[in-house]
């Protein structure tokens, strides 16, 4: 794989034949070795030469390293023992509400989808039956939006992406409403598959233990972090940092790496992780956006390509 500039490969889910369902986005054991070899190993960094060739500006533009984000148990149950095999130490980018049993609604709802229903377009059919939306009205009027979306994330199909519009609509409180009226028409305990779908906190020591670099993702999670006051935000990285140090028993400065919740920041956000000695920070996507002017824009927003367009080319 070339690129014009050096990025992370951001990751997020895997399956096996065990407990971890194939899923959008989601990759195999072997598809993440043909991944790796598609790359080349020689391209591939681990995460704190990256970073400290990015801090002496020695990286090229064929260098990339590896980066998981939200705490997903899928990623120790099957990316690790694929990155131990190779040699490659990654970032990981926890969000820590999950320690105190407390976790990131989307990701619970996406086990709900993939472990209660035969296939996502099942789903999509009972949830649009429990809200009340216009939904050709709706369609008509965001086709813009859809197709946008469409171009941004080719791994999606139509029905994905027309999905993800109506919910990112709808205010956090209604769609949360709507989720929890399938919960029990499937009879959804989410208590007891917690641990299956969150990284305990033996396993964040376990991955730390051997040698990769576990940074911040924020403490609960949230969906639209450039819309958050400057003082909840700097609690968010806070006690992300605080938590993390914890449980991994070293001083807070030395978690200094991190990725943006769902790619969203502002400028608040990165005065407040300069602040806490973050030297560097990951975003979503690595095309120039906003007011941008440069891929790798500063510090805090280097590229990432998702590991499902490297696969899609691979396919």
């Amino acid at each position: 794989m070339q690129s014009k500039f050096p990025q992370g490969i951001m990751f997020h889910h895997f399956h096996d034949k065990k407990k971890h369902p194939i899923g959008q986005g989601s990759i195999s054991k072997d598809d993440f070795y043909r991944l790796i070899k598609y790359i080349g190993k020689k391209n591939i960094l681990n995460a704190e030469e990256f970073l400290d060739k990015y801090i002496k500006n020695k990286l090229k533009n064929t260098d990339t390293t590896f980066t998981f984000d939200d705490t997903i148990r899928c990623q120790f149950d099957i990316a690790l023992d694929v990155l131990e095999s190779t040699k490659i130490k990654a970032f990981f980018f926890a969000y820590t509400s999950v320690y105190e049993g407390k976790s990131d609604n989307m990701e619970l709802f996406r086990y709900f989808r993939l472990n209660f229903y035969d296939n996502i377009n099942l789903f999509y059919k009972d949830y649009y039956k429990v809200i009340d939306f216009n939904l050709k009205k709706f369609f008509q009027k965001n086709q813009k939006e859809i197709l946008i979306r469409k171009k941004k994330f080719p791994f999606y199909s139509i029905m994905d992406i027309k999905f993800r519009v109506l919910r990112d609509a709808m205010s956090p409180k209604d769609y949360h409403a709507n989720m929890r009226k399938l919960f029990n028409l499937k009879k959804f305990d989410e208590k007891r598959y917690f641990n299956n779908i969150f990284l305990k906190k033996s396993d964040l020591k376990t991955i730390h233990k051997l040698g990769h670099k576990i940074g911040l993702h924020s403490h609960n999670h949230p969906i639209s972090m450039e819309k958050i006051s400057l003082k909840t935000q700097q609690n968010e990285f806070t006690l992300n940092q605080k938590k993390i140090s914890e449980i991994l028993g070293v001083h807070k400065s030395t978690i200094n790496s991190m990725s943006h919740p769902y790619g969203a920041y502002n400028k608040d956000t990165l005065k407040i992780l300069k602040k806490l000695n973050i030297k560097i920070g990951f975003k979503e996507h690595n095309y120039i956006d906003g007011s941008m002017k440069k891929i790798n824009n500063s510090d805090l927003e280097i590229a990432r390509e998702n590991h499902a367009n490297i696969m899609n080319k691979i396919s």
